[in-house]
């Protein structure tokens, strides 16, 4: 059991359905620098519910009284996508933090129109790519940053597996729905592209800007064939490296995520689990200077858990911000727009250039 802090951040939880119940009430829960403090859903049987399993000191149907309430200091943004914008720019309007679940939008406009409200707000706002908080990846950024020296090359893959339920079924606990859940207009499923793009591109792409930095430009290929999607997109990067991303939905074995970045003082070998399965990623870190190579353990696994302590960490006591800010979110929104866009027409596109939507 992790020892709780005497000050902790009190936060609400904005929406109550799967992604809530698997990852952000129990992290609010387990948190050494955070409470849960409120809960808000529309649905009342859920509400009830998780008010009865997590135990929240306050429990809304409303998301502005929730807001109103001056002992609220931050807001955990978990819901659909298209809410993940306006819900975000009310909490901070209002004087709360935000975490808000990634994407943070679909369209670089939206990006902006968030990122304006952050400057507006002076209020934190960080991106829920929790895989930044995997402590072994962590480990092999501070080697990237420290001492690889020039980066040549990364190649990273992220690939859904036809078997992932079957996997996550077996050690998620059955998750608690509502006829009354307030749903967004429209199927987001309807075109595939765009979902697999924001549901699973939006991991890739950050990977690649965690160690890698920003991506100035993309050639993008996609295959679908028998009811796969495979993109394989040249990236450059600001720093003058090369990718190659794959994501491909989905691949008949196992989840295969990871990615192998070569240097100038050594390389990272990363292997990546299902984040469902709360395992730090394997990574082998080899140091060319006496060819040796380091394998962290990693051992706390809770990435959600430990995303929110980074935020609660920076908003309590001023530490510099080890999450993905609002701008790492817009510049995740480019570089998925840069690859439809690629893929539409062939070329080469620059994500300076890109507006509109994935």
């Amino acid at each position: 059991m992790i020892k709780k802090e005497n000050r902790r951040l009190r936060v609400g939880v904005l929406g109550c359905g799967p992604i809530a119940q698997f990852a952000h009430l129990e992290s609010c829960v387990k948190a050494k620098n955070a409470d849960l403090y409120a809960i808000c859903d529309a649905a009342p049987d859920l509400l009830a519910r998780m008010g009865a399993t997590y135990e929240p000191q306050k429990m809304f149907s409303d998301y502005d009284a929730m807001l109103a309430d001056p002992d609220l200091e931050a807001v955990i943004v978990a819901t659909s996508d298209a809410y993940h914008v306006p819900m975000s720019i009310k909490a901070l309007e209002a004087g709360k933090h935000v975490l808000c679940e990634k994407p943070i939008g679909v369209s670089v406009e939206e990006g902006q129109q968030l990122a304006d409200a952050v400057r507006r707000s002076g209020k934190i706002l960080q991106v829920g790519h929790m895989k930044r908080f995997d402590p072994a990846l962590q480990a092999a950024h501070d080697f990237v940053q420290n001492d690889i020296g020039q980066i040549f090359a990364l190649k990273a893959w992220y690939c859904d597996s036809t078997h992932r339920y079957t996997n996550t079924d077996a050690v998620q606990p059955l998750p608690v729905t509502s006829k009354l859940a307030r749903k967004p207009a429209g199927n987001p499923k309807a075109d595939l592209r765009q979902y697999f793009m924001l549901a699973h591109g939006s991991h890739l792409v950050d990977t690649a800007r965690f160690f890698c930095g920003n991506i100035v430009a993309v050639r993008a290929r996609l295959s679908e064939r028998a009811g796969a999607y495979c993109w394989f997109v040249e990236t450059e990067f600001a720093n003058g490296a090369l990718g190659h991303l794959d994501l491909t939905v989905a691949v008949r074995m196992d989840w295969h995520e990871g990615f192998q970045l070569y240097g100038e003082n050594g390389s990272v070998l990363a292997k990546t689990f299902n984040p469902w399965y709360f395992r730090s990623s394997e990574v082998e870190i080899f140091h060319e200077k006496d060819a040796t190579s380091r394998k962290p353990l990693g051992a706390d696994g809770h990435f959600f858990r430990r995303q929110l302590e980074g935020l609660a960490d920076t908003a309590l006591k001023g530490a510099p911000m080890r999450g993905a800010d609002v701008e790492d979110g817009i510049a995740s929104i480019r570089a998925m727009v840069a690859i439809a866009r690629s893929v539409e027409t062939g070329e080469r596109v620059e994500l300076a250039s890109v507006t509109g939507a994935v």
